[in-house]
C-alpha cells in the first residue's frame, strides 16, 4: 500500500521504528513524519520499510499543488466550532522553492495540517485575511469581529481564531470589546511552523478546539503555558502579552495567573462533544451569560507614543490633530514636566489622552508626585493598570462608540482593568 501526505505510518529503518503522519517533503528521496511528539523526523526513502497505519482524514490532489477540500463528516453529537482563519504561523508552511516560512492555508488546511482535530467537534472554516501577522490592520478586526459574529449566529458553539503570534495581543483586545459572545472566542497561533522540529501548531490548535467546546463566554488567547508539550493557558484576551519573540510558552497574563488551562494529554485522548481538559482557575463570564451582541466601529486616529528620558519635543508634533493618545509613562505614569504644556494643548484641542505605565505591573497613579499631579489638572486621562497596547485599541473602540470617552477608558468593560492591584502567586 502506496502511503500518501496525511496518512498515519510506522516507518523502520537500521532498527528504529517512527510512528506519526506523514508529511510532504522537500525532496522525493526523503520521507518527513510528524511524531506525536510534535517534532519531525526525516528519514532516507530507499533505506525504509513504510507501513500505513490509517489513511488520513483529508485527500491532498499532488496535481498543480492544489489541496482538495478537507473531508470531514458531520456527526449530530458534537458541537460545531468554526475555524476562522487570518493567516500567521499557524496557518503557514515552508515554501520548499525558496525556503522561507509564508502564509498561505485556509482554514481547511489547517485540519489537513492538524489531523489530530478530527472528530473532536464539527468544523465550518472560513478565511477572513491571509496574512503576516504585522501586516494586521484595524479594518481587519472589524472584518474579523463581523466573521465571529456571524458564525455564532449561524448556531457555531464556539469559535477558534487562527493569527500570527506578532500581533495576537491586540486582535483579542478589539473583539474583546467589539463582540459580546455567549461562547467561548479563542484565538491561538504558533512560535514555530509546521514543517520545524518541536513545532508547536498541534498542540495549539488542539487546546484551542477543547477551550472552544468549554463553559465560558470570553474572548482568549490558548498558547504553550510551558516550553513542554504539557498543557496551554488560557489568557484574557485584554491582559495578555507575548513577553518572548520565539520561546513556545510566549504569552503571559500580566498582573495575574491565566483564567484557566488545557492539559494536552487529556484533551489528546479520544474525542468527545465535551471539553477535555480544561479547568478554569479564576472568575469567568460563564457559557451563554451574555447575548450576542456587536459594536465593529472604531476611531483608528490613535497614537501610542512611549516616552523616554532625552526624547525629542517633536515626539508631540505626531499626535497634534488626532483623536487620541496613549502614552506610556515611567513608573507611576510620568512624562518630563517640560511636556505638560504641550499635553495640555492637545487635550484643549480636544485629543483624549491616556497615561498609562511602561512598567509591566502595578498602576498608574498621577496623584502621588507634583509631576502626576501637573498631567491630571492637563486633562490626562488615568489608565489604571491597563496594558499600553490594550488601551490603545480600548481607545480607538470608546472614541467611536462612547458619549464620554475619558469615562469609558476608566471602567472595566472587558476585564481590561482590575479593582486594584495586589501581589499575586
Amino acid at each position: 500500500m502506496t502511503a500518501d501526505t496525511g496518512d498515519r505510518v510506522r516507518v523502520e529503518r537500521d532498527g528504529t521504528t517512527h510512528e506519526g503522519v506523514l508529511l510532504p517533503s522537500a525532496s522525493p528521496d526523503h520521507l518527513v513524519v510528524k511524531l506525536d511528539s510534535g517534532y519531525n523526523v526525516g528519514v532516507d526513502r530507499d533505506a525504509a520499510d513504510v507501513d500505513v497505519l490509517e489513511r488520513g482524514v483529508y485527500d491532498v490532489e499532488a496535481e498543480d499543488g492544489e489541496g482538495a477540500a478537507s473531508e470531514v463528516e458531520f456527526d449530530d453529537d458534537l458541537p460545531t466550532v468554526a475555524l476562522i482563519s487570518t493567516g500567521g504561523t499557524i496557518a503557514s508552511t515552508v515554501d520548499y522553492r525558496t525556503g522561507a516560512v509564508t502564509a498561505q492555508f485556509d482554514a481547511e488546511d489547517v485540519l489537513r495540517a492538524v489531523p489530530d482535530l478530527a472528530g473532536r467537534a464539527n468544523y465550518r472554516g472560513r478565511v477572513v485575511a491571509n496574512i503576516l501577522s504585522e501586516n494586521m490592520e484595524p479594518p481587519i478586526w472589524q472584518d474579523l469581529a463581523a466573521a465571529v459574529h456571524e458564525e455564532i449566529e449561524a448556531g457555531a458553539d464556539g469559535v477558534v481564531v487562527m493569527h500570527g503570534t506578532d500581533t495576537m495581543q491586540y486582535s483579542a483586545s478589539a473583539l474583546s470589546f467589539m463582540l459580546d459572545a455567549p461562547v467561548p472566542v479563542v484565538f491561538t497561533g504558533s512560535q514555530r511552523s509546521a514543517d520545524r522540529p518541536s513545532s508547536d501548531n498541534v498542540m495549539n490548535a488542539v487546546c484551542a478546539v477543547e477551550a472552544a467546546k468549554s463553559d465560558a463566554s470570553e474572548v482568549m488567547v490558548c498558547m504553550h503555558a510551558s516550553e513542554s508539550d504539557d498543557r496551554c493557558a488560557l489568557h484574557r484576551g485584554t491582559r495578555v502579552r507575548k513577553n518572548h519573540t520565539s520561546r513556545r510558552d510566549a504569552f503571559e497574563t500580566v498582573g495575574a495567573r491565566p483564567l484557566g488551562y488545557v492539559d494536552y494529554d487529556e484533551a489528546s485522548e479520544a474525542a468527545t462533544a465535551e471539553a477535555r481538559g480544561v479547568t478554569y482557575r479564576r472568575d469567568h463570564a460563564e457559557r451563554g451569560a451574555r447575548a450576542l451582541d456587536i459594536s465593529p466601529d472604531l476611531d483608528s486616529d490613535v497614537e501610542l507614543l512611549k516616552f523616554t528620558p532625552g526624547v525629542d519635543e517633536a515626539f508631540f508634533d505626531v499626535c497634534e490633530g488626532k483623536s487620541g493618545v496613549v502614552i506610556e509613562g515611567t513608573g507611576l505614569g510620568h512624562v518630563h514636566t517640560d511636556f505638560i504644556d504641550r499635553i495640555e494643548a492637545l487635550v484643549a484641542d480636544g485629543t483624549t489622552v491616556v497615561m498609562t505605565s511602561q512598567c509591566l505591573e502595578g498602576r498608574v497613579c498621577d496623584r502621588v508626585y507634583d509631576t502626576g499631579r501637573d498631567l491630571l489638572d492637563a486633562g490626562v486621562v488615568e489608565g489604571e493598570d491597563m496594558l499600553p497596547g490594550t488601551a490603545k485599541v480600548k481607545l480607538m473602540w470608546a472614541l467611536a462608540n462612547a458619549d464620554n470617552p475619558g469615562d469609558a477608558m476608566r471602567r472595566p468593560l472587558a476585564g481590561e482593568l482590575t479593582d486594584r492591584s495586589t501581589p499575586w502567586n
